[in-house]
């Protein structure tokens, strides 16, 4: 694998561009040497500018649904395009992907789109507190939510104090506010509500920003009841679940019904796209008709609508494609485990429909202390002999990878058998 114009391309972006990147993970710092640089993709493969193939686990971390320049996807945007690409006013096409959210998912009543995930969350966040009338959030330690001030917090000590900012720039007057509990321990949740007035409860019920982390059943039943207990709003963040482990996300898994979702991904089919709703009474405090404000000037925009409605009314035509994917992420996994067993090398994997994950752990990972045991360097030395093969995983040991609908059986076993000569390498 050469990549010296991604060397060049890296280092003139470095020049101009914070970092050289416009997110940071994407500088390649938990694995070391030079991110690539795409020039193209199709289906499940990327093509750099070195002219070097990779099978793209990432899948633009998550939207990707169907793959790379999925032909109905594409026909949609180009149409929109045609037609104008922002009005600043309402369209039919919003009302139609807002219907579609609805319809795949019970417990929604009214929606709003937004452009990103972070200000799906943020404007929830918001509305969840008018409607508490209750300042605290209680957040989890490990989950990600967008990068707004209130959620850039990790855990105090014991998980049962105030939150420390974990960014510059967030005022501790903001984090003092935030409560952060230990993920998938109801006592620690328990301990947050005594200490302080909690307004609403946030929470990745699949989570993908520690590595894949499920939320156990019990665990999201007895938030439930939590929330009920102390009259708090209790957020699922779907972001990156929703439409993802299956086509109903958390909902696939569990009964238990949030009062506000958030999406994204998914829903925008690869253009920016967001939204949040849930339950009527709580909606209806938001602006126009309501005392909650949220604007944006490409909220709804026409093109990222079409893309959205293109992918949902691909996957209302064909629920199918989970039970697909779930079997081929299993293979990966399954196939994976296999060959690190032969490789006396510690291997913990999960899977949840599209989505799943893997660490380098020598226990089950159920939370983010769990999940910061893994072999980070291992996992870096796996990341980058697995791409000079052409296998693009996430970037992160606490990231979740993506399966497509373009992938097959044949291309989890080529991955397979690079997966089989790197443990053999590294071991």
């Amino acid at each position: 694998m050469e990549l010296r114009f991604s060397v060049n391309d890296f280092n003139e972006a470095k020049q101009v561009i914070v970092g050289g990147v416009n997110s940071p993970v994407r500088a390649f710092g938990s694995v070391g040497g030079t991110p690539i640089f795409i020039q193209s993709a199709k289906g499940y493969e990327l093509f750099d500018v070195d002219n070097n193939t990779y099978i793209d686990f990432v899948q633009s971390w998550g939207p990707l649904i169907f793959g790379h320049c999925d032909g109905d996807i594409e026909d949609a945007v180009l149409q929109a395009v045609k037609n104008g690409l922002s009005f600043g006013a309402p369209t039919e096409r919003e009302t139609t992907l807002a219907k579609l959210i609805i319809s795949f998912y019970e417990g929604i009543d009214k929606v709003r789109l937004v452009s990103s995930g972070t200000e799906a969350v943020m404007s929830a966040l918001r509305l969840a507190r008018a409607f508490s009338k209750k300042d605290g959030i209680l957040k989890f330690d490990g989950c990600y939510h967008g990068h707004s001030d209130s959620l850039l917090v990790s855990a105090g000590s014991g998980c049962a104090t105030f939150g420390t900012p974990s960014s510059l720039g967030v005022p501790e007057d903001l984090s003092k506010h935030t409560y952060v509990a230990r993920y998938n321990d109801i006592d620690s949740v328990e301990q947050c509500f005594k200490s302080g007035e909690i307004g609403c409860v946030i929470i990745e019920p699949i989570a993908g920003n520690m590595g894949l982390v499920p939320a156990d059943l019990e665990f999201l039943k007895d938030l439930r009841k939590i929330c009920d207990k102390y009259n708090a709003v209790l957020i699922f963040d779907e972001v990156m679940s929703g439409f993802r482990a299956g086509k109903n996300g958390i909902q696939a898994y569990s009964e238990v019904i949030p009062d506000l979702f958030t999406f994204g991904k998914v829903i925008g089919g690869g253009m920016p796209m967001a939204a949040f709703g849930g339950r009527e009474d709580i909606m209806r405090l938001l602006s126009p008709c309501g005392g909650v404000y949220q604007a944006g000037t490409l909220s709804g925009n026409p093109v990222a609508v079409s893309a959205g409605i293109a992918a949902l009314c691909k996957i209302e035509q064909n629920p199918h494609i989970y039970a697909e994917m779930e079997t081929l992420a299993q293979r990966l996994v399954q196939g994976l485990q296999k060959t690190a067993n032969a490789n006396d090398i510690a291997l913990q994997t999960c899977v949840r429909g599209s989505m799943f994950g893997f660490f380098f752990n020598d226990g089950v990972v159920k939370n983010f202390d769990d999940a910061k045991k893994s072999d980070l360097k291992m996992f870096a030395k796996f990341h980058q002999e697995m791409l000079h093969r052409g296998v693009y995983f996430a970037c992160s040991q606490f990231e979740t990878g993506f399966i497509c609908t373009p992938m097959n059986a044949e291309v989890i076993d080529r991955v397979l058998g690079c997966a089989d000569e790197v443990f053999r390498a590294i071991k």
